[in-house]
C-alpha cells in the first residue's frame, strides 16, 4: 500500500506549512516525495447534495494523485487539508493508500491571531473557533500535535514522533509494497483507475509567462460561472504537480497531465458542467500533450500577455506576500536579485510565447484591472487595442460578465 500521511485541522493551524515542511525534508533527503494541498483540488461548487463539504470529493481526487504520483517514482505522499469533523477523512474512497491521519491544533487564541494574520476575514473566526472544538472532541485522527508556540521544524519533528516514526518508514518501501511502476489490485479496482473518459466538458485554460495573473483572472471567471449558476470547477495545474525529484520533466508535465485527466473526471462526476484552470505553458507540444489527457473535453487555451513592467510588478509583489498562499511558490521571501532574475526570464518568455502565437484566444492585460481582463474573456473578444491571434472557439460557456455570488 502507499504511504499517505494526511494533515488536517482547522483553517490557519498551519497544516500547509507543516506538511510541505515535510514535503521538502524528504526530497532533500532524496527521498521520492510527493505533497497536495486537498483543498486545491476540492474546488467544485455548488458542492452535491449527498457530499456536504466535498469530503468524498476531495478523498477520491487523493485517490486519483496517488495513481499518477506513483507512476511517478513517488514512495509517499504528503497530504494537507481540511476533513470532515465527524468522521475525518473518508479513507473508503482511497483503496490504493495506507493513510495515517494527524490532527494539528491550536489554543483558541494562537489560532484566532494565526487566522486573522493570514489575512483571514474576522468575521469567520468563531466559525473557525466552533470547527476548532469539534476537531478537538473528535477520535479519528491516528495522531494529534498541539501547535502552540511552536515553529514549523519541531510542528514536523512532533509529527513524526506521534505518528510513530512516519517519516522514517517512508524512507524504504514495507516488505511487502510494490516497485511505484507496478500497478496493484487496489489501484486497479479504484474508482479514478476504472473510470472512462470524461464527457463533453468545457474547459478554459489560462496560460501565460510567470507574473501575468493567470490564477487571479481565472478565480475571478471562475466566481462569475458560478454567478450564472453553473456547476464548475477551478484547478490550478501547479497543484498537482509537486513531485520529486524528477529529472527527466523539470516541469512534471507527465505527472500533471496524468492527475488532470484523473481529477477532472472526478469533478464531472460531481456534476461540473465546466473547468477554468491556470498554469504555463512553454510551447505547442506542451498544450497538445494536456489536450490528449482530455480528449472528450471541449479546450480553449486563452493565453494572457503582459510587458516587462507589469511582469516585474507582479512577481516583486509576490516575492513580498502580495498574493494569495500559494503552496509551494517559489517566488514567496526571495531575495530582490533572484526576483529580478525571474522576471527576465518571464519577459523572455511571454516574448516566445507572443512569437509563437500560443493560444485560441489572447488578452493583454497590460492596465487593465483583474475585473476588465476577465470582462474580456467571458465576453470570448480582446480588449480593445489588443491583438486576437485566432478567433475563439465557440462553447456553452463563454457567458456574459455576471457579478459573482
Amino acid at each position: 500500500m502507499f504511504p499517505v500521511l494526511w494533515l488536517c485541522g482547522p483553517p490557519g493551524v498551519g497544516k500547509t506549512t507543516a506538511a510541505w515542511e515535510m514535503y521538502s525534508q524528504l526530497v532533500q533527503a532524496g527521498i521520492e516525495s510527493s505533497f497536495v494541498d486537498i483543498d486545491q483540488l476540492g474546488i467544485c461548487y455548488p458542492e452535491p447534495a449527498g457530499d456536504p463539504g466535498r469530503h468524498r470529493m476531495k478523498a477520491r481526487n487523493v485517490d486519483a494523485v496517488v495513481a499518477g504520483f506513483r507512476a511517478a517514482g513517488a514512495r509517499c505522499l504528503i497530504v494537507s487539508g481540511v476533513v470532515d469533523p465527524a468522521c475525518g477523512v473518508h479513507v473508503d474512497q482511497i483503496p490504493q493508500a495506507a493513510v495515517t491521519v494527524c490532527r494539528l491544533r491550536a489554543d483558541r487564541g494562537v489560532l484566532r491571531q494565526r487566522f486573522t494574520g493570514r489575512g483571514g476575514p474576522a468575521e469567520l473566526v468563531d466559525e473557525v473557533l466552533r470547527e476548532a472544538d469539534a476537531l478537538d472532541a473528535s477520535t479519528f485522527a491516528d495522531a494529534c500535535v498541539d501547535t502552540s508556540g511552536l515553529l514549523v521544524n519541531e510542528v514536523v519533528r512532533r509529527v513524526g514522533e506521534r505518528t510513530g516514526g512516519w517519516r522514517a518508514s517512508a524512507l524504504g518501501r514495507s516488505a511487502d509494497a510494490p516497485e511505484p511502476s507496478a500497478v496493484t489490485a487496489a489501484g486497479r479496482s479504484s474508482a479514478s483507475a476504472q473510470a472512462g473518459p470524461s464527457a463533453d466538458l468545457p474547459v478554459l485554460w489560462l496560460c501565460g509567462a510567470t507574473g501575468v495573473g493567470k490564477s487571479t483572472v481565472g478565480f475571478e471567471v471562475y466566481r462569475r460561472v458560478l454567478g450564472a449558476g453553473v456547476t464548475a470547477a477551478y484547478l490550478d495545474l501547479d497543484q498537482l504537480g509537486f513531485c520529486r525529484p524528477v529529472a527527466d520533466d523539470p516541469a512534471n508535465h507527465r505527472v500533471k497531465t496524468r492527475n488532470l485527466a484523473a481529477v477532472l473526471r472526478t469533478y464531472r462526476a460531481a456534476g461540473a458542467q465546466c473547468l477554468i484552470m491556470s498554469g504555463p505553458v512553454e510551447d505547442e507540444a506542451t498544450a497538445k500533450a494536456y489536450a490528449d489527457a482530455m480528449p472528450a473535453a471541449e479546450l480553449t487555451l486563452c493565453r494572457l500577455h503582459a510587458g516587462r513592467q507589469h511582469l516585474t510588478e507582479r512577481i516583486m509583489s509576490r516575492g513580498q506576500g502580495g498574493s494569495w498562499l500559494q503552496p509551494g511558490d517559489p517566488l514567496r521571501g526571495r531575495s530582490v536579485t533572484r526576483l529580478l532574475h525571474v522576471a527576465d526570464r518571464a519577459v523572455a518568455s511571454a516574448a516566445a510565447l507572443e512569437d509563437a502565437g500560443i493560444g485560441d484566444l489572447r488578452i493583454d492585460t497590460d492596465g487593465h484591472t483583474v475585473e476588465q481582463v476577465a470582462d474580456a474573456i467571458t465576453a470570448g473578444a480582446a480588449l480593445v487595442g489588443t491583438r486576437q491571434l485566432r478567433p475563439p472557439r465557440p462553447t456553452t460557456w463563454w457567458i456574459p460578465a455576471a457579478s459573482p455570488p
